[in-house]
């Protein structure tokens, strides 16, 4: 057992989203970063290099044991609890008995009770508790059966203990999509308040959270896994049975392409301005692909899933989305105005749209895509409150891609040029920002190491205010809010998603950002469903009716209003940082396998050693 310091530097980068009027278009941008931390050691400290995947031991003249384990670098908090798989060869000593060599305090494994006797593999469940010390460690996993034994060697950093608020604060936020989704036809609301309801268009934003939510939920026994299926074969069936066409109304969308906002009852085209978004899409797409690396457990309910899953992604046609300036997609399409003037190019949110559309079985970009996509990267390259970054200053881009996609240890050519990778640099961006508020350059309200948090998000509304000192303060409603190099807009609004949802990057500022959060503001930030969507202590103006929620004196402007697209990484990052689930399921699947192989990553998963940073 080797015990190693872990790598002090944390964070995230972000990106902006702008909702107008009353359907709160969007337009986001941004992108997901990841640390380099090689299997067995840590970074910063340089640990010892882990022992290979399996070893023997057996008598002479016998078939060997042998045990390999998946994955085989695994990242939990302490007091939590995380699940691998075991695999078993000759599968004819399975299932085998396991135990840890020398366990540091407080951990232990088990392994599942019903394992098939002959199936090859098992799952195993490694347990810490609060008394193991934070750190990497290198263990030795010891497999007997059959008067045969072998060992398999394990990565596994130990993050810190999630308090029990937060378990809470992911299962209410899994009871939004459950309890606001509608459940015939699995669309799920932009936004919900509690004294209006839900909002009557669907986003399909909002709906790849949902879609990813009830996996999660099975994971944790909040729903059954039959309960879930049936959600998201639902879901899978409208949407492929949902009409297709150029026409402007009566539709749901063309081209394999979704309108950004769709009736939430019916499931057309909502309004006469919303468009096919291409990012929006691209996110769908993510919650479609996630469902069907799920769902494999070869029943007719899955089989079905992933018949229609599959079918969905490979009707997007992103070459017709990339038509008006190949290889580089468009940023929206509608029957009114044709294509946007303006194409995806980074730094922003857009990375797994590249990712899914390099590796589409059918419409496939080619890979100068990604070296269009990246060409403007240096425009975003530089030091931002002492970090050297890949910057956008909302902090929901990284989340929203690395929601999904594990980026610890792989790099693309980039990322391998500046030594780190979309991890790290998302690390970065999320301590920047709390370094940002600490210095406070705006003089908001509470701004400081235990206040911070800017990403698009709800806001009080469009107003000015002029002080007695002259000095003009500009608020927004819904808005990208941010602090980078560039696209920066603050004013005074915190939205706790932005923290929140960056827990996987720097959980040490993160951890006791929310709890201050909880304790100064949580009577009227927190609701049914966790947290509102956003609030402002600087926003202390009376006569003036805000966009949503009111001010209270002495508090401040605090929201009414919970966002789909903002709960959404909340309950998928949790996840992931409790047990790696998202993570760890979509690293199965070959079609983001095959994306990222085309864009060039390499390394990490992709090369067979998964890392821990």
């Amino acid at each position: 057992m080797t015990l190693c310091n872990q790598d002090a530097d944390l964070l995230i980068i972000a990106m902006g989203d702008t909702r107008m009027s009353q359907i709160r278009k969007t337009v986001r941008v941004c992108m997901v970063l990841a640390l380099t931390l090689f299997l067995g050691s840590c970074g910063g400290g340089g640990g010892a290099s882990a022992p290979g995947p399996s070893s023997m031991v057996g008598n002479p003249g016998s078939t060997a044991l042998m045990l390999t384990a998946s994955p085989v670098a695994l990242s939990l908090p302490a007091g939590a609890s995380t699940t691998f798989n075991l695999g078993v060869s000759p599968v004819s000593y399975s299932p085998v008995v396991v135990t840890l060599a020398k366990p540091p305090v407080g951990m232990q494994v088990s392994t599942n009770a019903g394992a098939t006797a002959g199936s090859g593999t098992q799952s195993v469940t490694l347990t810490t508790t609060t008394a193991v010390v934070v750190g990497t460690y290198s263990l030795t996993l010891d497999g007997s059966s059959g008067g045969q034994s072998a060992s398999v060697q394990l990565t596994v950093q130990v993050q810190p203990a999630l308090p029990a608020s937060f378990v809470q604060i992911e299962q209410h936020t899994f009871n939004y999509f459950w309890n606001t989704t509608n459940a015939s036809n699995g669309l799920a609301p932009d936004h919900y308040s509690t004294a209006n309801g839900p909002s009557p268009y669907a986003s399909i934003a909002a709906t790849v959270f949902a879609l990813s939510a009830y996996p999660i939920g099975v994971q944790n026994g909040w729903v059954t896994r039959a309960q879930a299926a049936q959600r998201v074969l639902t879901t899978l069936n409208f949407l492929y049975d949902a009409p297709q066409g150029s026409a402007a109304s009566g539709t749901s969308g063309d081209e394999g392409f979704f309108y950004h906002f769709l009736d939430l009852s019916t499931g057309v085209r909502y309004g006469t301005t919303t468009g096919l978004s291409s990012v929006d899409n691209a996110l769908l797409m993510a919650g479609v692909l996630f469902d069907a690396s799920y769902f494999n457990d070869g029943s007719s309910t899955d089989n079905q899933i992933q018949t229609l899953a599959n079918a969905l992604f490979r009707r997007v046609n992103w070459q017709w989305m990339a038509q008006s300036d190949y290889p580089l997609v468009n940023l929206d399409w509608t029957p009114e105005s044709g294509f946007s003037p303006y194409n995806w190019q980074g730094y922003n949110e857009a990375m797994i749209l590249y990712i899914e559309a390099l590796g589409s079985p059918t419409y496939a970009l080619p890979a100068s895509a990604w070296s269009g996509w990246t060409a403007t990267y240096p425009n975003f390259w530089g030091t931002y409150y002492g970090r050297e970054q890949l910057s956008f200053g909302p902090l929901f881009g990284s989340q929203y891609s690395e929601a999904w996609i594990d980026f610890r240890g792989i790099q693309d050519a980039f990322m391998r040029s500046k030594g780190i990778d979309y991890f790290i640099n998302s690390r970065r961006a999320t301590e920047s920002q709390q370094a940002y508020a600490e210095a406070n350059p705006g003089g908001w309200t509470g701004y400081g190491a235990d206040l911070w948090g800017l990403t698009a998000c709800d806001g009080p509304g469009n107003f000015s205010f002029t002080a007695g000192n002259g000095q003009t303060r500009t608020f927004k409603g819904y808005y990208a809010r941010g602090a980078g190099i560039q696209d920066s807009f603050d004013d005074g609004t915190i939205a706790p998603t932005a923290a929140l949802s960056s827990i996987v990057f720097a959980p040490g500022i993160v951890i006791p950002t929310i709890q201050a959060m909880q304790a100064d503001y949580g009577g009227y930030i927190l609701g049914q469903y966790g947290f509102h969507d956003a609030f402002n202590p600087s926003f202390q103006y009376s006569g003036v009716t805000p966009y949503s929620g009111a001010v209270v004196p002495g508090v401040g402007w605090v929201d009414s209003e919970y966002l789909g697209i903002d709960q959404g990484p909340i309950l998928l990052m949790l996840e992931n940082y409790r047990s790696g689930f998202v993570w760890n399921v979509m690293r199965q699947n070959p079609d983001i396998q095959l994306g990222l192989q085309r864009a060039g990553f390499t390394g990490g998963w992709l090369a067979g050693t998964p890392t821990v940073q």
